[in-house]
């Protein structure tokens, strides 16, 4: 037995049964090991930023880490956008990173770089397996870290760590459990909560923001004439009829400050204070009012749930949840062209319950968010750290936590390009997702980034950095190229005709919507 082999034997024995890989030549016992191991699924990506944003998908939905396999640090380095957004997700993932063997390092080889620094802004956790004897107690500690810390571990493999004969006994799995908020936190979060003068608010993210979550905060918030609110870009939430659907903070400043300007109390569980996305002249960075105070009372890696239970249990709470009562969804007529409200409207109300929605569609999707809580009951992710290019991956990730769930992958254009390499693993892996692309032919959401700054004219220049026309870019082909069935709607009736036959599937199809 080699370290390699020892390193899959561990991942196996922590529950960690699928690896998303680009590998290269450093990482070759690694796979010759994986192919020794059957039961550890491997899934193949082309592109880094399509492993690592899988692996974050996959998190989101089946609670626990993914491995990746990337070589060396340009892998890495390649990988570092989605595992941006993974880390503010709090997704867990174990990454695994090769390298040169220990003592190639020295030699300062072309694919020599500094690990570390690259992997170190973007990890919970960050080791180096410096002797194959050490794989065993290296593997554990990432994957417990990516548990605990509800984050990503990343662990270097040497190349000479995993060639090198290895010993050592595969080690029990340790406790994953998350620890529970202090009780002297929960007293005070609800005298807080008692006594407070104005309107107050629960800020779910996390765990939180789940089904039981949601449902929790609702009951704390009904009884005490308060509101849930959702974070501006969650990780994973629930919506649709029947469910709290916490609304999101909005993301353009002046509709955030309005959004938030009756709050006097705001209570943060697995969430962070609201605060500008960016810095813009003239405008707060803080959203919240002055005289607005803010308490934790659960961080994302401790148990929200037990804490939200808690706070109930101090302050009383003993209503029931009362579900809202079902809306009726106003669908636009039935012919016409495409627009966003129109594929807002038809999305939410052809949507299948349980169904998981990756929502990258920026500027163009705002009309379905508005819906979303009419639709049948269903999860959403987002891209919760702004790096774009993290819709097609997560779908991936989705798709193969929850293989019994429709994932719809609604898609800007512009961002969809950054992985759309990813549309080929969907292919090989015939998964069960429908990509609705938003085909506007632009960096929309820059142009309203220039308008928030005043700049109401575009030139030339401006105009060339965020139109994706000349030439238009045609995604039936692309797709098709990559090994996916698609199709164009230009107007309502053939959306809702390809909506219909899209969502009935059970393998990769995508609409490429003009709008």
């Amino acid at each position: 037995m080699n370290g390699a082999d020892l390193l899959c034997d561990q991942l196996l024995a922590l529950d960690v049964d699928l690896c998303f890989a680009n590998p290269g030549t450093s990482e070759m016992h690694f796979v010759a090991a994986l192919d020794r191991k059957p039961q550890l699924r491997c899934v193949l990506g082309l592109f880094e930023g399509v492993v690592t944003g899988a692996a974050d998908g996959y998190a989101r939905m089946a609670r626990k880490p993914a491995a990746t396999l990337l070589h060396t640090g340009p892998g890495l380095a390649n990988g570092i956008a989605n595992l941006h957004n993974a880390k503010r997700a709090h997704s867990p993932i174990v990454n695994i990173v090769g390298d040169h063997a220990s003592y190639h390092l020295a030699y300062d080889a072309p694919l020599t770089s500094d690990i570390e620094s690259l992997a170190r802004p973007v990890s919970h956790w960050l080791g180096r397996v410096q002797h194959a004897d050490d794989m065993t107690k290296m593997v554990t500690a990432a994957v417990q870290a990516a548990h605990l810390g509800q984050g990503v571990s990343t662990l270097i493999l040497p190349a000479d760590s995993a060639w090198s004969e290895a010993h050592g006994p595969i080690l029990s799995k340790p406790s994953f459990l998350r620890p529970e908020v202090e009780a002297e936190r929960v007293r005070d979060v609800a005298e807080l909560i008692r006594s407070h003068r104005g309107r107050f608010g629960i800020l779910v993210g996390g765990d939180a923001a789940l089904v039981a979550g949601t449902e929790l905060a609702g009951r704390i918030a009904a009884q005490f004439e308060g509101r849930v609110l959702g974070v501006m870009l969650p990780a994973r939430v629930a919506r649709g009829q029947g469910r709290l659907s916490p609304p999101s903070i909005p993301y353009p400043v002046p509709l955030a400050l309005s959004f938030l300007e009756d709050l006097d109390l705001l209570v943060l569980v697995g969430a962070s204070e609201p605060v500008a996305f960016f810095a813009y002249p003239g405008k707060p960075s803080r959203l919240l009012p002055d005289r607005s105070s803010v308490v934790l009372l659960a961080t994302a890696a401790e148990d929200q749930l037990h804490a939200l239970e808690a706070l109930a249990d101090e302050l009383g709470v003993t209503e029931p949840w009362t579900p809202p009562a079902r809306e009726p969804l106003n669908l636009e007529p039935v012919d016409g062209p495409l627009t966003p409200d129109v594929i807002g409207a038809l999305l939410a109300a052809a949507l299948p319950e349980g169904a998981i929605v990756c929502d990258e569609g920026l500027t163009a999707a705002g009309p379905f968010r508005a819906m979303a809580h009419q639709a049948a009951p269903h999860d959403t992710m987002s891209v919760t750290g702004g790096a774009i290019g993290i819709g097609i991956p997560l779908a991936i990730g989705a798709a193969l936590a929850c293989p019994d769930r429709k994932v719809v992958n609604l898609q800007a254009d512009g961002s969809a390009l950054y992985t759309v390499q990813g549309l080929w693993t969907e292919a090989r892996e015939d998964l069960n997702i429908l990509t609705i692309i938003l085909s506007n032919r632009a960096y929309a959401i820059l142009k309203g980034e220039l308008q928030a700054l005043g700049v109401n004219q575009f030139g030339r220049n401006a105009e060339r950095m965020m139109s994706l026309d000349q030439p238009a870019i045609d995604w039936v082909s692309v797709a098709r190229g990559l090994g996916v069935e698609a199709v164009r709607a230009e107007t309502v009736e053939s959306f809702r005709k390809v909506l219909r036959e899209g969502l009935g599937r059970t393998g990769p199809f995508l609409i490429e919507c003009a709008i």
